[in-house]
């Protein structure tokens, strides 16, 4: 026979464990509730022959448990801890940031912290018959508990990357506002590659080498379309028309922020079939 006992006064944990046990689709288990001094105690005894299969099962549940419940205040506790000098607004961002990539199912870290917890809640139930779920989960998971501490230098670096990235779109939108249009159209022809740019006549636009020079996107790079970028600032049109040869990308969303209402997406005009024609068949 093999029994294990969960201590916790968190009615929700408390529920949730006794729901998760009522569904183990194995005989011979037997589980309830009781309330001592200090702790209720959830109990679970397993009379069968398969233990190994039992505390397989028993090692998932806790697992799930401590996802559910611990996870996210876990996170909190750290940020406060170690990022304690940004404003709350900002931690809840950061928290958010954390979340995407704990609870995404296509991030390595999704499979790593399950792996974590498994481990060792089940190398803790094969030897022993009882444990306090709060200091399990505080003093026993080093290994999740330095994930999650990973995790927020990731969450932190997202949050500082997007805010300056923001910042200096704001200054660039702030900057063609203030400057004169150079030209009424633009059109640009878009594959995701070295963009090429028309003039309201259809001629092709050749990048001036003062432009190239010119660094208006600092530390963020767009590798070859920030030749492109560099142009659109310089010339300033009051209108461009992004000519789509492929899927819009990170770059294109960059232009819909700083120009806005100014700029146009066309997919199915006689410029955009000819030059995805002509990509279609650009050799490789």
């Amino acid at each position: 026979m093999k029994s294990f006992c969960i201590k916790n006064n968190n009615n929700l944990i408390l529920n949730y464990l006794l729901n998760a046990f009522e569904k183990i689709e194995m005989d011979n288990v037997y589980f309830s509730k009781n309330h001592f001094k200090n702790y209720s105690n959830v109990i679970i005894h397993y009379n069968g022959n398969d233990e190994k299969n039992f505390v397989l099962k028993l090692s998932e549940i806790i697992t799930g448990c401590i996802i559910e419940f611990y996870e996210k205040n876990n996170i909190k506790k750290i940020i406060n801890r170690d990022f304690f000098y940004f404003k709350n607004k900002e931690k809840k961002i950061i928290l958010n940031n954390c979340m995407e990539i704990l609870r995404d199912i296509n991030t390595v870290e999704y499979y790593k912290k399950i792996n974590k917890i498994y481990e060792n809640v089940y190398e803790y139930i094969s030897c022993n018959k009882y444990f306090i779920l709060d200091g399990f989960v505080n003093f026993r998971l080093f290994e999740y508990n330095s994930l999650l501490s990973e995790v927020v230098d990731t969450g932190v670096n997202k949050f500082v990357i997007d805010k300056e990235y923001k910042e200096f779109v704001e200054l660039l939108r702030e900057y063609i506002n203030s400057k004169k249009c150079e030209r009424d159209i633009v059109h640009v022809i878009y594959n995701g590659n070295e963009p090429i740019l028309l003039d309201s006549n259809r001629e092709v636009i050749v990048y001036d080498k003062e432009l190239q020079n010119q660094k208006y996107l600092s530390d963020i790079n767009f590798s070859s379309n920030e030749f492109c970028l560099n142009a659109l600032l310089g010339i300033n049109p009051k209108k461009i028309i992004i000519h789509l040869i492929v899927d819009e990308d990170d770059f294109i969303e960059t232009l819909k922020l700083i120009f806005q209402n100014r700029l146009v997406i066309c997919k199915e005009c006689n410029i955009c079939k000819t030059f995805e024609m002509l990509n279609a068949v650009k050799p490789i």
